[in-house]
């Protein structure tokens, strides 16, 4: 039987059931990585890991829940996890949802957009970070979009209360997780965590995401729909960058990778473009510690350095 300290390194990849996170799940069982699939729906999820040992028998891929919707099964999903291993070499924050048409709440009483596709994955880093500090040499990829770069920060109107738009609580919560990536690796660097931040765009990938996204425009969906097979590419194509930021020997700490070809929308993965509110410092730590207040998170030092899967880190 293969030791504990022998098996090969643990990558979690957030909403992996489908599109760009089952391609990125594929791409990290090829490398040699144990994947956990990380995803809200258990049928979805099991038919994920099923798919993925059919097309490669014998790897080491299973399926955990876990609702970004819901800070309690954030906690939960971390705990089970911190129950089971001893490290984490790479958390991929992948999951997220586009332009919901209505304004809609979280079970925590969040902006849904802003509350799955961040404040979930800020949480759940938290959570998650003792397993972090214990792998050689760890890495957190987060999946922001080139949405980003007509995004602000509305700390006055952050949940979207006052005006909700659907494209502006995307881009919102897309510039988000870009000062999050950045904000980590300092905050990494300040108190020798020893983590790589990165962060990744699939530029315009073919997925039921996109899809939904686009149709919530009629206008812009038309369009699209024509110039779609010219200026984007595969979801397996639109996981390169994140595969790249995860893997890749040549990447540097607070990377952000997209595509290279025009305008980022599609080709071979390249460090990308970031929007000058994304290298905003003052506005990534006034965002790190409303964060910190809206979910509760915690970053501590000593439980970090000790590595200590039981701790309780973020509780």
């Amino acid at each position: 039987m293969t030791e504990l300290h022998d098996r090969p390194p643990l990558a979690v990849v957030t909403g992996a059931n489908t599109g760009l996170g089952l391609e990125t799940a594929k791409g990290l069982l090829s490398e040699g990585y144990r994947v956990i699939v990380a995803a809200r729906n258990p049928d979805k999820g099991h038919a994920a890991v099923g798919a993925l040992r059919g097309e490669s028998p014998g790897v080491d891929v299973r399926f955990e829940p876990l609702d970004l919707d819901s800070l309690a099964s954030v906690r939960d999903f971390a705990a089970t996890l911190r129950a089971s291993e001893t490290s984490l070499a790479l958390l991929i924050n992948n999951a997220g949802i586009m332009a919901l048409p209505l304004r809609k709440l979280t079970q925590d009483g969040f902006e849904r957009q802003l509350g799955v596709n961040y404040l979930g994955h800020f949480l759940l880093t938290s959570l998650l970070l003792p397993l972090l500090v214990s792998a050689p040499a760890p890495r957190v990829v987060q999946l922001s979009s080139l949405a980003h770069r007509g995004g602000q920060i509305d700390f006055d109107d952050l949940q979207g209360e006052r005006r909700y738009d659907p494209w502006r609580a995307y881009r919102q919560s897309k510039l988000a997780m870009l000062l999050f990536s950045q904000a980590l690796q300092r905050h990494s660097d300040d108190e020798g965590w020893g983590l790589t931040s990165l962060a990744a765009h699939p530029g315009l990938a073919r997925t039921a995401l996109f899809d939904h996204g686009v149709k919530s425009r009629a206008v812009v969906g038309s369009l699209f729909k024509v110039l779609m097979p010219w200026i984007s590419q595969t979801a397996a194509a639109g996981a390169r960058p994140t595969l790249h930021a995860a893997t890749a020997s040549d990447v540097r700490p607070g990377d952000y990778l997209g595509p290279a070809g025009i305008a980022e929308t599609r080709g071979a993965p390249k460090r990308a473009r970031m929007s000058p509110a994304a290298r905003d410092r003052a506005i990534a730590e006034r965002l790190w510690q409303v964060s910190c207040e809206l979910t509760g998170a915690t970053w501590h030092k000593a439980d970090c350095l000790a590595g200590r899967p039981g701790s309780v880190l973020g509780q």
